[in-house]
């Protein structure tokens, strides 16, 4: 079985606004990990986005914005050699959906990804920086890392067997 670091995506990935980030404009790549996630992937690690986007149920913004993102996302890291193999996202909001499974704390993205890709839980992590994040992971059976926003991924490297 394959293992996993499982990675929020605003202020892990990208810049913390402070709320949604609702164009692409203002999507700002944290250069500062690229090293880190990098030499996770060089330890066998998979890189998965695990992400609450509550703003597309708002209709703040569009999948085919969220899509630009991720692309850039994606696109970005690969040229410094780090994959990021999927990036799950919840469309929902509990004031305009009601309650879903998939929307963090809920585990039902990182579960998905775990019955996809082959992934070892009890041997994977989940970065974020809010309590929701450690939670999913620790519902999906991964062990949760809380770090600040945009807390540098190198200083917490330790955490990681």
């Amino acid at each position: 079985m394959k293992k996993a670091v499982f990675l929020d995506r605003d202020g892990v990935l990208n810049k913390e606004l402070g709320d949604y980030v609702c164009r692409f404009e203002d999507f700002k790549i944290l250069e500062h990990n690229f090293t880190a996630l990098k030499e996770l992937q060089n330890r066998g690690y998979l890189l998965i986005v695990i992400t609450n986007q509550g703003g597309l149920a708002k209709g703040w913004y569009s999948v085919e914005e969220l899509d630009k993102m991720h692309d850039h996302l994606k696109r970005t890291y690969a040229e410094q050699g780090v994959l990021i193999s999927e990036a799950y996202y919840c469309n929902h909001h509990p004031e305009y959906n009601g309650k879903c499974l998939c929307r963090k704390p809920g585990s039902l993205m990182l579960e998905k990804a775990v019955a996809r890709f082959g992934i070892d839980a009890s041997q994977s992590y989940f970065i974020g920086d809010r309590e929701r994040d450690v939670m999913a992971g620790e519902a999906a059976g991964v062990t949760g890392i809380l770090i600040d926003s945009d807390q540098p991924i190198s200083e917490i490297l330790s955490l990681i067997a």
